[in-house]
């Protein structure tokens, strides 16, 4: 299938045809017709499966077969809401209605916190039609009287379970109770856990259901592999992978933004350039290192799991997961920054000993073990039952700087051990908390 033979407007595969696409993806070849028949939808798909498109394409097409061309555009009102967990993801789908819609006279905003709401303001005094928004900014506005959601036609809930897991649910409520009951719904979700799916009944009127790549499953095109490696040597670790100069541009994840920062500070006293993004970043700072990360101009960004939602480079080759997450369903979305749309990724992690439990989880959900690199320079021996787990001490240089074993002491050595666990085929080695809203 092509999008030609989704019975897309002029207007809108023209638009498609600049952004470089000729083929949709699953998700939207499913939901499209689904939507452009006025269908609610219920969308279960993790990241990196084009859902953005799926939603934005054909409220776009419906949107400007219904408006009237005679409206002063001052005198619009604000007819499609995405509510959406992040600014990262917020702004990023607000880029995709402006490119996907770059040849309909519709007129988009994004808003959010963390920035002064003078300029949001003064766009919405201009007239709106697509608004997309983040919950605490949006129902500041509503209550200062800016936003009215009476006139809204089309209703987007993006990352139903990051909002659940940011704690944004009882906002989302609010939200929904200021809506009109006739309306057409889009609700999206990589997970249904009990509650999204309790608040999904109740925001859905005989829904079309649309399930793509469940969240257990990672793509195939995208390379995975596993280095041990004892925390003190993680730092180094990645910059030894840094050397290789193939590698443009890498995502590393961290679990805490101290981490973030810790690891900036070191791959900069390697020369490498690098910057964090994350909640206690302000929203011009997040975006200029989202900017200079896009832009190549710098090579490393150190992301939390928070402020990474919503990022999409494209042709990311590489992610890394310097911490693995504590939640399994996590480290699918994180390498799901690579490999999107088709393309191929690579995607690396570092275990140290505390982190074995995680691995574990994550191994279990994904159906897999991750491949070991068997072999690299900060080598921690790989878990084997009855042998310690991980042998803490920096290995020997040489031989000259092995101890000898004292007097009714065994002599035990400080050097590497090959992984046992895993594939034991080399990989190539290129490579919380709520958010202010």
């Amino acid at each position: 299938m092509n999008f030609n033979e989704l019975q897309l407007i002029e207007p809108v595969l023209k638009a498609l045809q600049q952004e470089g696409y000729s083929t949709p993806t699953p998700i939207q070849a499913q939901a499209i017709p689904h939507l452009l028949n006025h269908r609610d939808l219920l969308g279960c798909a993790q990241t990196g499966t084009g859902k953005t498109a799926a939603f934005a394409i054909p409220i776009l097409q419906l949107m400007h077969a219904q408006m009237s061309s005679q409206a002063p555009a001052a005198q619009r009102q604000i007819q499609a809401l995405v509510l959406t967990p992040t600014r990262e993801l917020a702004i990023q789908i607000e880029e995709s209605f402006a490119a996907y819609g770059r040849f309909l006279p519709l007129k988009k905003l994004v808003i959010f916190g963390g920035v002064s709401q003078h300029a949001q303001v003064q766009t919405l005094k201009q007239g709106v039609d697509i608004l997309v928004a983040t919950p605490g900014r949006l129902l500041d506005l509503i209550g200062q009287g800016f936003i009215s959601l009476h006139a809204i036609k089309f209703f987007v809930l993006d990352e139903a379970d990051r909002m659940l897991d940011m704690g944004f649910v009882h906002d989302v409520k609010r939200i929904i109770t200021k809506l009109p009951a006739k309306r057409q719904t889009l609700f999206f979700s990589a997970t249904m856990p009990p509650e999204i799916q309790q608040l999904a009944n109740v925001l859905l009127t005989n829904p079309a259901r649309v399930e793509v790549t469940p969240v257990s499953s990672t793509a195939d095109t995208i390379q995975q592999s596993l280095y041990y490696a004892d925390k003190g040597n993680k730092r180094l670790l990645l910059a030894h992978l840094l050397k290789n100069d193939d590698i443009k541009s890498v995502l590393v994840f961290t679990r805490t933004k101290h981490g973030a920062d810790k690891v900036v500070k070191d791959l900069q006293r390697e020369n490498i350039t690098a910057e964090a993004i994350h909640g206690n970043k302000s929203q011009n700072a997040r975006q200029r290192a989202l900017s200079n990360f896009k832009a190549r101009a710098t090579r490393v960004l150190v992301a939390t799991d928070i402020a990474a939602r919503g990022i999409d480079i494209d042709e990311l080759s590489h992610v890394v997961n310097y911490e693995l997450p504590n939640v399994p369903e996590t480290y699918v979305h994180r390498i799901g920054r690579t490999g999107r749309a088709g393309a191929s990724g690579i995607a690396i992690s570092f275990c140290e000993q505390e982190e074995r439990p995680f691995l574990k989880d994550i191994q279990k959900l994904i159906g897999k073990n991750i491949p070991v690199v068997a072999e690299h320079p900060f080598m921690a021996p790989s878990p084997v039952e009855g042998r310690p787990q991980f042998d803490q001490r920096p290995a020997p240089q040489n031989h000259t700087q092995q101890r000898r074993p004292k007097p009714n002491q065994g002599f035990r050595s400080g050097g590497p051990q090959r992984a046992s666990q895993g594939s034991g085929q080399g990989v190539r080695s290129s490579i919380g908390n709520r958010s202010s809203n």
